[in-house]
């Protein structure tokens, strides 16, 4: 039996004779009770809602098809009639509109990328072209621009002062249906080592989100933007109350590069980090139960300049608590480069305060025709926190591969992760020309996406 399909009708039947029956003034509900108005998010959603846009994209795809009907002859000769060549997708989402003096509207990467036109809906009906300023494909964060004309804005909260328990509204448009409100508590902080997304530092909320909330708005009873909705866990496909957004000052510290550079430009300190654990904490004999272990650190980097050594354990970026490897490397990727950065280090058990400053991130890179012969036609370079997925591989990352040439046809392709060569594991292209050369069958481990494969070269 669906259970769903069975209670629709009764449902609709019961508030069919809820309507039916005369309404008695004595059925309304008070204005007040016990001379205390009832409590409504009505005042502030009122504020809130013009700021929260609707956001319809179109993009052209191109459709796969048999080689043989591009083919002039082949056409002619069996009188196959013209095809279309692509189709056009559609897709909605949210926005939030952040500086309504410039046109300024917040969205996720993943509602926007690959689109041909934009278009944006206000609360009150307007529908606006929207074009790109910039977006930033490992935080999922991308700002467009609007016709700043009588617009409303949201403004940021303060995230670093967001607690559990803090009730949240979330605002978007699920389904295509329009503008929608749920509401919900701040179900955790500081989410990471999902897989969303390259730089993951999620607020979890219960709050309703659903396919085309993607951009909207997670604000606080004062009307605050808190963040950006962006991810559900939906094993059914349907929304289970475990939603995540970027937190607002997230938020602005990207916004802020992608308005001046026109995309996130992410620096580095020079090292290889992993997360404390007790094991680690008791072999260093230190009472940290959270902090991110320096594993390497590379010469002439900023970090050796500013006195980081291999076994310091990284406790907080700016006075603020680092929890494990990938809260250092967020902490680092969302500061602009050139910028100054306070770490409090634990060396040897004793507290010790550094400064350092954000270092710009120089691959080194190799060509494939320069090592092996079977890697002719590829270009390699380190992996670093401008790589897809932010780095969080160690390896080295095939940058290029050319169309027909020999790394083409022994199976590499772009952004794949060299993680190993020859049953030995790699961390930069110097160990890649090291076990890559001569004139032996190469045998490669790497990551593609979300899966591991293992590459035989002859």
């Amino acid at each position: 039996m669906n259970i769903r399909r069975f209670l629709l009708p009764a449902v609709l039947l019961i508030l069919g004779l809820a309507v039916a029956v005369p309404p008695a003034s004595t059925a309304a509900l008070p204005a007040a009770v016990d001379g205390q108005p009832l409590p409504t998010l009505a005042p502030m959603l009122e504020r809130a809602t013009p700021a929260v846009v609707n956001i319809a994209t179109e993009s052209r795809v191109a459709l796969r098809r048999n080689p043989l009907l591009d083919d002039p002859f082949f056409r002619h000769f069996f009188n196959v009639p013209d095809q279309p060549r692509e189709r056009k997708a559609q897709s909605v989402g949210s926005g939030v509109v952040v500086d309504a003096r410039r046109g300024y509207v917040i969205t996720n990467h993943h509602v926007v990328d690959g689109a041909d036109t934009i278009m944006v809906t206000l609360r009150d009906g307007r529908q606006l072209k929207a074009k790109v300023i910039g977006s930033d494909s490992e935080s999922d964060v991308a700002v467009i621009q609007i016709p700043s004309n009588n617009l409303t804005a949201l403004p940021l909260a303060d995230t670093d002062g967001l607690r559990v328990g803090d009730f949240v509204v979330a605002i978007g448009n699920p389904f295509g249906l329009g503008q929608t409100v749920t509401s919900g508590i701040v179900s955790a902080l500081g989410r990471t080592g999902l897989g969303i997304q390259g730089y993951e530092d999620f607020i979890q909320t219960d709050a309703s989100i659903n396919p085309g909330n993607s951009g909207g708005a997670l604000v606080n009873l004062r009307g605050e933007l808190v963040g950006i909705n962006t991810a559900i866990i939906a094993p059914g496909g349907g929304n289970v109350g475990i939603g995540f957004a970027i937190p607002a000052n997230m938020v602005s510290r990207l916004m802020n590069q992608i308005v001046a550079h026109g995309a996130v430009r992410r620096g580095q300190l020079g090292v290889s980090v992993q997360d404390l654990t007790p094991d680690l904490a008791k072999a260093f004999n230190i009472p940290a139960n959270q902090g991110a272990v320096i594993a390497q650190v590379s010469p002439r980097s900023t970090a050796a300049r500013a006195g980081l050594k291999e076994g310091d354990v990284v406790l907080s970026v700016n006075d603020r608590p680092v929890r494990d490897g990938g809260g250092l490397r967020n902490a680092i990727g969302l500061l602009e480069v050139g910028a100054s950065v306070k770490l409090e280090v634990l060396r040897d058990g004793k507290p010790l305060t550094l400064e350092a400053k954000v270092g710009e991130y120089v691959p080194a890179k190799a060509e494939g025709d320069a090592i092996n012969s079977r890697l002719a036609g590829a270009s390699f370079e380190e992996v670093g926190p401008n790589a897809p997925g932010g780095g969080r591989i160690q390896g080295v990352l095939v940058s290029r591969v050319e169309s027909g040439s020999p790394a083409a046809q022994a199976g590499l392709r772009k952004n794949d992760v060299i993680v190993g060569v020859n049953h030995q594991r790699i961390a930069g292209t110097a160990e890649l020309q090291q076990l890559a050369a001569g004139g032996d069958a190469l045998l490669i481990n790497l990551v593609r996406g979300r899966e591991e494969l293992l590459l035989v070269l002859r």
